[in-house]
């Protein structure tokens, strides 16, 4: 796996200070009020682990399953609602936790459902941010990094479903998804 790598993106103690620079702010902001972790699987499952342990608020959770890559290295544009969550949003604070915001399609649509369900507050948090890559107006409330236009695997990102046990996060030689 690490052959495929061009170069290192972010260090395993980068990840772990961006989690708690991202959670101190949560805790800050949200202070003792409880709040649902709403996690975007796959991708963000060990970014969000690391995140929600770090949390001093109580914390529901539960996860959500939104897709617009299948097996490609760039988005459809079509987002699919694989698994939604079956709790009830009224009044709720809802944090979603995802690895990565690309296109900005999947996370706009799925921030506009949630809001639809009456939740009190629906922010985003990402581990990672690619802003050149926008198509669709939408700007996370915590982010770890804002990063290039590079495809990058590991810390849960994946490629294809390989190379998310990487413990860091790297940029993918493009002889591997072109």
């Amino acid at each position: 796996m690490h052959k495929d790598i061009k170069y290192e993106l972010m260090s395993k103690e980068e990840i772990a200070a961006a989690v708690s620079r991202l959670a101190a702010q949560i805790n800050k902001d949200f202070a003792n009020e409880p709040v649902l972790a709403l996690v975007i699987l796959k991708g963000s499952m060990f970014f969000a682990a690391d995140l929600i342990r770090e949390l001093t608020m109580p914390v529901t959770l539960d996860f959500m399953k939104v897709s617009s890559y299948g097996s490609s290295s760039s988005s459809s544009g079509k987002v699919q609602l694989q698994l939604d969550t079956m709790l009830d949003l009224t009044g709720q604070n809802v944090l979603i936790i995802e690895d990565i915001i690309d296109s900005g399609n999947t996370l706009y649509k799925l921030k506009t459902l949630l809001c639809e369900r009456n939740a009190k507050c629906v922010k985003l948090c990402t581990l990672l941010d690619k802003p050149d890559r926008r198509e669709t107006p939408i700007t996370a409330d915590y982010t770890g990094k804002l990063i290039p236009n590079e495809f990058v695997v590991g810390y849960g990102l994946d490629f294809a479903e390989r190379y998310r046990n990487l413990p860091y996060i790297g940029v993918l030689d493009e002889k591997v998804y072109s």
